[in-house]
C-alpha cells in the first residue's frame, strides 16, 4: 500500500471489487469560473416573472445585445412581413375599387393603380415604390385619394423601419468587442518578490499599433466568505489595489506591461502562503478599459485567474529587445515564466518572524551633548532647572508627597541649592554643582525639588531636630518606592559658613568667587 501511494501519489486509493483490483484517483472537480478566460461572464438570469417586460421597454438595446443569428433573423422577418402587409393593403384597395375585375383596364376606365391586376402585381408595385425604383409601368392615378393616403403612410413606415433596423445593425457591427480580441492577458499570474516586497503579478499587451487612450486596469477578488454575524456572502467582491493611489493603474499600453499588486497589511492576500494557496478557492477578475483611438468608443477587455492559475515563486520572461532604431516585442515569450527564489511564507508570517528575531532597541541614555538637553554647558542646564516654569512643575509634584516628607525634602534640597548658588566646596577643592552628577541622578533629584521660601528655612531646620518626627519620616520613607527613597537618602550636613558680609558670596574664598564670576 505504501509503495502504491509512493508511486501514484497520496490522492490515489485502492478500490477492491469482485472482478479485479483497480486504482482510482480523486480527480479534482473542475473549478466553476465566474468570468471565463475570454471575458464572458458565466451568469444566467432566471425566474424573472413579470420583469421580462422591461426588455421590451428598451427594445433597441435588447436587439443590440442579441446574438448575430437572432439579429439577422429579426432583420429579414421584419422587412418580409412589412412588405407583405403593405402589398396586401394595395391589393385590398384594388379589389374594393374593382380594378381586379377589369383585367385589361379599358381606355375609358381609370383604376387606382395602373396595371395592378392581382396580388403579385400589387407586391411588385409596393417594392418599386419602397425601393424608389420606379419603372414607370405601375403608378397611382389622381382618381384614388385612398391610394395617396396609403402611399404617405408607406413612406413614413418604411423610413422608421429602415432607421431602426439599419441603425441596430450598424451599432452592433461597430461595437468594440472585437477590439478586445487584440488585447492579451497572460495565461497565469505569478507571485514573487519585487523591490523586496511580495507581489502578485500578471501581464497585459496590445497587439495593434493603434493605442488605447486613457487605458485603466482594475482587479476584483471573487471569494465566498462568512461574516462574524454568521451571514454567508457567496462570490463576495473585494478590490485589489494595482496602483490606484500612485497612478500605476493608468496604463500607456504601447508594449506589454506587468501589472503588480503589492501584498501588504491592506491586501486580502496578507496571510496567503505557498501552502495555503493549495487549499484556497478564489478568482481574480481583471478588467482593462480604454478608448479605441480609431473609433473613439470605449472598449473593455476581461479575464480571470483561479487559484490553480496563480503560481508561487515565478517571474515572467522579458519580451522587449532593442533593435536598430526601434524596440521589438517578442510575443512568443508573452506567457512564459521561470522559477525564482521566493520565501514560501506569507507576509503576515514574515512580519511576525522578523518582530520576534529582531530585539527591541533600548533607548540610549542622553549625554551632555544631546540635542534634547542642549550643549550650552553646566550654566545653561542650571538656568533651565531653575526656570519659573520648571519650579511650578516641581512644586506640583512635591505637593503630592506627605507633609512630613515635603518638609524633610525641602530642608535638604534648600541646603543643596544654597550650596550650588554659593559654590560650596567639596573635598578636594572643587566646586559642586548639578552638572557634576550623572544625568539620571540629576533628573531624579530635580523631580522632587520644591520651591522653598527663604523665610521658612529656620522653621524647617527646627522641625528636623525633633526625634519623633524624624522617626516617622524614616517609616514613611521605607514605604516609598525605591526611586523616590533614593532621593531622600541621608546627605552630609551642610557646612555652615559664618556670615561676614551682607552677601553669601562675600564669605567665599577668592578662588571660588572668581569661579562663580566666570559662570
Amino acid at each position: 500500500m505504501a509503495a502504491l501511494r509512493k508511486k501514484f501519489g497520496e490522492d490515489y486509493q485502492v478500490v477492491n471489487t469482485n472482478e479485479a483490483m483497480t486504482f482510482s484517483a480523486q480527480v479534482k472537480r473542475k473549478r466553476q469560473r465566474f468570468v471565463e478566460k475570454n471575458g464572458r461572464c458565466n451568469v444566467q438570469h432566471g425566474n424573472l416573472g413579470g420583469e421580462t417586460s422591461r426588455y421590451i421597454s428598451d427594445l433597441f438595446t435588447t436587439l443590440v445585445d442579441l446574438k448575430w443569428r437572432w439579429n439577422l433573423l429579426i432583420f429579414i422577418l421584419t422587412y418580409t412581413v412589412a412588405w407583405l402587409v403593405m402589398a396586401s393593403m394595395w391589393w385590398v384597395i384594388a379589389f374594393i375599387r374593382g380594378d381586379l375585375s377589369n383585367g385589361g383596364h379599358e381606355d375609358s376606365y381609370t383604376p387606382c393603380v395602373a396595371n395592378v391586376y392581382n396580388f403579385p402585381s400589387a407586391f411588385l408595385f409596393f417594392i418599386e415604390t419602397e425601393a424608389t425604383i420606379g419603372y414607370g409601368y405601375r403608378y397611382i392615378t389622381e382618381k384614388c385619394p385612398e391610394g395617396i393616403i396609403l402611399f404617405l403612410f408607406q413612406s413614413l413606415l418604411g423610413s422608421i423601419v429602415d432607421a431602426f433596423l439599419i441603425g441596430c445593425m450598424f451599432i452592433k457591427m461597430s461595437q468594440p468587442k472585437k477590439r478586445a480580441e487584440t488585447l492579451m492577458f497572460s495565461q497565469e499570474a505569478v507571485i514573487s518578490q519585487r523591490d523586496g516586497k511580495l507581489c502578485l503579478m500578471f501581464r497585459v499587451g496590445n497587439l495593434r499599433n493603434s493605442h488605447m487612450v486613457s487605458a485603466q486596469i482594475r482587479c476584483k477578488l471573487i471569494k465566498s466568505r462568512q461574516t462574524p454575524e454568521g451571514e454567508f456572502l457567496p462570490l463576495d467582491q473585494c478590490e485589489l489595489d494595482v496602483g490606484f493611489g500612485t497612478g500605476a493603474d493608468q496604463l500607456f499600453l504601447v508594449s506589454p506591461l506587468t501589472i503588480c499588486h503589492e501584498i501588504n497589511t491592506k491586501s486580502p492576500f496578507f496571510d496567503l502562503s505557498q501552502r495555503s494557496l493549495m487549499n484556497e478557492e478564489f478568482e481574480i477578475v481583471v478588467i482593462l478599459e480604454g478608448i479605441v483611438e480609431t473609433t473613439g468608443m470605449t472598449c473593455q477587455a476581461r479575464t480571470s485567474y483561479t487559484e490553480d492559475e496563480v503560481l508561487w515563486g515565478h517571474r515572467f520572461l522579458p519580451v522587449m529587445s532593442l533593435e536598430e532604431g526601434f524596440f521589438r516585442v517578442d510575443y512568443s515569450q508573452f506567457h512564459n515564466h521561470f522559477e525564482v527564489n521566493t520565501p514560501p511564507y506569507s507576509v503576515k508570517e514574515q512580519e511576525e518572524k522578523s518582530s520576534l528575531t529582531t530585539p527591541n532597541s533600548l533607548p540610549a541614555a542622553p549625554t551632555s551633548s544631546s540635542p534634547q538637553l542642549g550643549n550650552s554647558g553646566r550654566g545653561g542646564r542650571r538656568e533651565r532647572l531653575l526656570s519659573a516654569d520648571y519650579a511650578d512643575h516641581v512644586d506640583d509634584k512635591a505637593s503630592r508627597l506627605p507633609s512630613k516628607l515635603q518638609r524633610m525634602s525641602s530642608t535638604k534640597d534648600e541646603y543643596h541649592w544654597r550650596g550650588l548658588k554659593t559654590g560650596s566646596v567639596l573635598p578636594g577643592g572643587k566646586a559642586s554643582s548639578t552638572g557634576d552628577l550623572p544625568l539620571s541622578i540629576q533628573r531624579l533629584r530635580s523631580s522632587s525639588i520644591p520651591v522653598v521660601r527663604k523665610e521658612q528655612l529656620d522653621e524647617q531646620v527646627q522641625l528636623l531636630s525633633m526625634d519623633g518626627d524624624v522617626g516617622e519620616c524614616e517609616m514613611d520613607k521605607q514605604r516609598l518606592p525605591t526611586a523616590i527613597s533614593t532621593i531622600f537618602a541621608p546627605t552630609p550636613a551642610p557646612v555652615q559658613i559664618p556670615s561676614k558680609g551682607g552677601r553669601p558670596e562675600d564669605n567665599l574664598p577668592a578662588k571660588l568667587r572668581r569661579m562663580n564670576a566666570d559662570r
